[in-house]
């Protein structure tokens, strides 16, 4: 295998610094198409399932199976209903985004105290007014944790995915791993890992801030 050499390194990014900008801008896109979809279904499911102890213990249980099944194999499995590229990427992560959304979305929900909702049921609010007006912003800190644990999730099989086509940083890292032995097979992978680790900070970074400005005072606090 070829020895590290930091020189050699640094000339690879400059010379190829428009390509990695693009490959990173296409991994963090992907993820966050991915997330957007993700938690559009996990809050809606555990919207309709946080009051309802079976239904809602299926459904973190269903998610928590999912987990498990191993990317590649799922990423394999695709290929066939949806062929390479994004949509199989897509859809992988956004399977693998649900658990936390999902498990977080209930919890948050539960732990708004029942003296609030009989205050809010009081004042002549109905279930659909209480949710949106009451619930949801109060449990929202939590709802945001889970999507930021989802996030780094999915940043790290975001590079994956090239195994079937995908966006991202991901191609770096198999171009690296395909070639060992070539004068550019350990900065190719490097390349790709690194940008995978700085994605994982800046995204991290962004969802301490975004959790800081959509949460409340009072909550804060």
């Amino acid at each position: 295998m070829t020895p590290f050499d930091l020189d050699g390194l640094v000339t690879f990014w400059s010379r190829r610094w428009d390509d990695i900008l693009e490959l990173m801008g296409e991994h963090l896109a992907v993820v966050l198409v991915s997330l957007a979809i993700a938690m559009v279904i996990g809050v809606v499911v555990g919207m309709l399932t946080w009051n309802r102890p079976i239904p809602s213990a299926i459904v973190i249980a269903a998610a928590g199976v999912a987990l498990t099944i191993p990317s590649l194999a799922l990423l394999a499995l695709l290929i066939r209903p949806f062929g390479l590229g994004w949509t199989s990427t897509v859809i992988a992560l956004t399977f693998y985004s649900l658990l936390p959304i999902v498990r977080n979305t209930i919890v948050g929900l539960r732990e708004v105290p029942a003296s609030v909702l009989e205050s809010a049921t009081g004042m002549g609010m109905g279930p659909v007014r209480r949710m949106l007006r009451i619930q949801l912003p109060i449990a929202w800190p939590i709802i945001l944790t889970g999507v930021r644990v989802a996030a780094q999730l999915t940043i790290g099989i975001a590079a994956i995915a090239a195994y079937v086509a995908g966006p991202g940083l991901g191609s770096f890292i198999f171009n690296g791993l395909s070639s060992l032995g070539s004068k550019n097979a350990l900065n190719f992978a490097l390349t790709g890992t690194l940008g995978v680790i700085l994605l994982a900070l800046l995204v991290d970074a962004a969802f301490v801030q975004i959790t800081r400005l959509t949460t409340s005072r009072g909550l804060r606090a």
